[in-house]
């Protein structure tokens, strides 16, 4: 299965929020969709999600315009949206059932997942009791109660410990491997680099950014290598400003041509205690640093 947003053009009164924005996810594989506050990623989600229409454009199940009657969409904002006052088995129930569920089937399904998430003492009691990660995981249990073929995570590691985050991964790692689509929205770019195999940058409503992420990485310039060494300061003297020292503590060379990079990998290794030396990869974090743009206002 194959989303695609085609052209998309969103515009709120005279201000213009998207424009032209395209992009496609893979079923079985996770996608990231970043940007800054303001960039339109909150915009797009909600066209995905028909809360509200685009002003042209399409949004595509494997070519064809997505039937939001078959095509079933789970989603965690990154907002709370459910009752502090109420019982988590009745709203709970209450959310299964607007997405078509029987009373029946969505109780077996939420007394699943609220067992899978280590939430089932707290079945019968009020949200408000509970502690913020945990309020997080049922929150996840509406975007997944009523098996979803899509999957919109808005910062969804937001809250947790690291034990729940380890827990949150595996079933979203789960999902992934029973051919849903899952789309990140975060900036936690550690988790989308983790997950994300494709991902799209948004700048001020435009995709700044688009494809594979390992494909992404590959094209940029490799004319800089990342050496791992007891003896910095030596090898800082022999390279002079070509040389930098990391936020790591590794040493970052810049080559004057990537052609020169086996040449200099066999002096560094010939002349010094190496424990390391490598082609330098840009992080997310740095490829998103480059291209998301500077945003003026929260959409």
């Amino acid at each position: 299965m194959i989303l695609e947003l085609k052209n998309i053009e969103k515009s709120f009164g005279e201000k213009k929020v998207l424009t032209g924005v395209t992009f496609k996810a893979e079923g079985g594989k996770a996608f990231g969709l970043l940007g800054r506050n303001g960039a339109g990623k909150t915009t797009s989600i909600r066209i995905l999600m028909d809360v509200f229409p685009a002003n042209s454009g399409e949004v595509l199940i494997d070519g064809q315009p997505i039937d939001y009657n078959k095509i079933g969409i789970g989603y965690l904002p990154e907002e709370r949206g459910l009752y502090p006052k109420k019982v988590i088995i009745d709203q709970l129930t209450y959310f299964a059932e607007l997405k078509g569920m029987s009373r029946k089937a969505a109780v077996e399904s939420i007394d699943y997942w609220l067992e899978r998430l280590g939430m089932a003492e707290y079945r019968n009691k009020r949200l408000d009791t509970l502690s913020k990660g945990n309020q997080q995981k049922i929150q996840l249990i509406t975007a997944l109660a009523h098996n979803p073929d899509i999957i919109i995570l808005d910062e969804p590691f937001s809250g947790l410990d690291p034990v729940n985050a380890m827990l949150l991964k595996d079933v979203v790692k789960e999902q992934i491997a029973k051919g849903k689509i899952v789309l990140f929205s975060s900036h936690q770019m550690s988790y989308i680099e983790e997950f994300c195999d494709s991902i799209a940058i948004l700048n001020n409503g435009v995709v700044a950014l688009h494809g594979d992420l390992h494909d992404i990485k590959r094209d940029y310039p490799r004319d800089r290598l990342v050496v791992k060494t007891e003896v910095p300061e030596a090898i800082i003297a022999d390279f002079g400003s070509s040389c930098t020292v990391m936020e790591s503590g590794d040493l970052l060379i810049r080559l004057a041509d990537s052609s020169e990079k086996k040449a200099t990998m066999t002096r560094l290794v010939e002349n010094y205690d190496i424990d390391e030396v490598k082609v330098f990869e840009p992080s997310l974090n740095d490829i998103f640093v480059e291209h998301a743009g500077n945003a003026t206002v929260e959409v």
